[in-house]
């Protein structure tokens, strides 16, 4: 009993659930007070782009990517490995996609370390966030698209990303709401422009973050779920073996 209970508090501390809903209604809070440096400087701490001239809708947009990227990322990756190893490869798996956060992109200094570790980010999210997508789209029964569009969207626009997991939460969350994902975003002056996910039916608003937030803690949930009758399923399998 003891070693599951330090297993559990160590697995705990690698899904990052809650600090995600914060980071987000850290954002949306001076957004609906019209505080609009504050919430520019709010999302500064959680994303990479320039963030001091961007619009309501703009800075939204990023916060809603953020949470939906993250879903898999910080919470529903770490449980899959848990699951499968224990609280040893959820610190792994947490160790990677750290790695891959701080030093995944090319530099002079990092440039070896910073590929390996992106790479190996891809690999250990491959699963967890096709699974995460799959989850969104099956926990939101309401929406502005039918659900056989969604999985359209789902299915058309995750492979858009310029990251091979990454797309498929925002895609989800983007059929979800009818908003649309992606397009110009800004590097230390530098212009990204990357490819739509989703149809716009709605302008993108404040109100649509604690609807991320939502999504992710259905899906959350739905993939703990998942996870537990998986694990009983097997154990009842080895059992009559």
């Amino acid at each position: 009993m003891q070693v599951s209970f330090w297993n559990a508090v160590v697995i705990a501390t690698t899904i990052a659930q809650k600090g995600l809903k914060q980071a987000g209604m850290d954002v949306c809070h001076p957004l609906n007070e019209r505080d609009y440096p504050e919430a520019r400087l709010k999302l500064s701490y959680i994303v990479g782009r320039d963030t001091a001239d961007l619009d309501e809708s703009e800075i939204v947009r990023g916060t809603v990517e953020t949470v939906a990227e993250n879903t898999s990322d910080g919470v529903t990756a770490p449980m899959f490995w848990a699951a499968v190893g224990g609280a040893p490869l959820a610190m792994v798996y947490r160790a990677i996609n750290t790695c891959d956060s701080m030093v995944g992109y090319k530099n002079d200094k990092y440039g070896q370390f910073g590929w390996a570790s992106a790479k190996l980010d891809d690999i250990v999210n491959w699963i967890p966030s096709r699974l995460t997508g799959f989850l969104m789209l099956l926990s939101s029964k309401s929406g502005y698209h039918g659900f056989g569009a969604r999985w359209k969207i789902l299915f058309n626009d995750a492979k858009k990303h310029p990251s091979p997991n990454s797309g498929w939460c925002e895609a989800g969350v983007a059929a979800i709401l009818g908003i649309q994902l992606g397009g110009r975003n800004m590097y230390k002056g530098i212009v990204s422009d990357r490819a739509r996910m989703g149809v716009p039916l709605v302008r993108l608003e404040a109100k649509h973050i604690p609807k991320t937030i939502t999504i992710m803690h259905r899906s959350s949930f739905l993939f703990l779920l998942m996870l537990w009758l998986g694990g009983l399923i097997l154990d009842i399998t080895f059992s009559w073996l």
